[in-house]
């Protein structure tokens, strides 16, 4: 695991499991990627004040994609922080409508049921990005060497950020509870397969997935 990506674990409400969000530091401040859920609110601020990352040095919190669990403290952060918000155009209405199945396939009755409850997607926790990523932008603005990757199949606008030394944080794409693999939740398994493709064919060596402990890419392919 780099020294230069910090995992913070964050639980889920109803002992559903866990969520990472990872911290950055740059040569000037912090990059946060994923936000958690906004039930571990305050959990997650000592975990960013613990680590150095403070009102002021905070420049950008990057989403991989618009679930509840990766947003549910973007728009508190942003204000208290006076960090800007990035993420893909095809999510941006799960966090502005405060729906994660606004640019979804028709899902799980039981889910569709169950996410409001467990969201947490009020008025407050909903906003605008101020930054839209593409595949393919860079991080070089922010400090970070590092590019933005394009891999839906959890979702339409999930994105991935892989560093020239072979990190990559993939969001929701896999998933590491007891094993490395393809997330259990995708909206598009065909698209999502795609883009599993697409990343073995990168030079990937660390993997830092959105739930579950980083694991090395290599592990995946055997």
């Amino acid at each position: 695991m780099s020294r230069d990506i910090q995992r913070i674990n964050l639980l889920l409400p109803l002992k559903m499991g866990n969520v990472n969000c990872y911290l950055i530091k740059t040569g000037t401040g912090y990059i946060l990627i994923d936000t958690g859920n906004s039930n571990k609110r305050t959990e997650l601020e000592k975990e960013l004040e613990r680590r150095g990352c403070q009102p002021g040095n905070l420049e950008v919190i990057i989403l991989t994609h618009g679930d509840f669990d990766h947003t549910g403290n973007a728009a508190y952060l942003r204000e208290k922080f006076s960090a800007k918000i990035a993420m893909h155009y095809d999510d941006a209405g799960m966090a502005e409508h405060g729906n994660m199945f606004w640019n979804r396939k028709k899902s799980n009755f039981i889910i569709r049921v169950l996410a409001p409850i467990l969201s947490g997607f009020g008025k407050s926790e909903r906003f605008k990005p101020d930054l839209y990523l593409n595949d393919g932008d860079t991080l070089a603005e922010f400090g970070v060497d590092a590019r933005i990757l394009h891999i839906p199949g959890h979702s339409k606008g999930s994105i991935g950020i892989l560093t020239t030394n072979g990190d990559l944080i993939c969001g929701d794409l896999f998933e590491n509870r007891n094993k490395p693999v393809l997330n259990s939740i995708m909206d598009d398994p065909v698209t999502a397969n795609t883009s599993v493709l697409r990343l073995n064919r990168l030079n990937i060596g660390t993997v830092y997935p959105g739930h579950g402990t980083p694991f090395l890419m290599e592990s995946l392919k055997k």
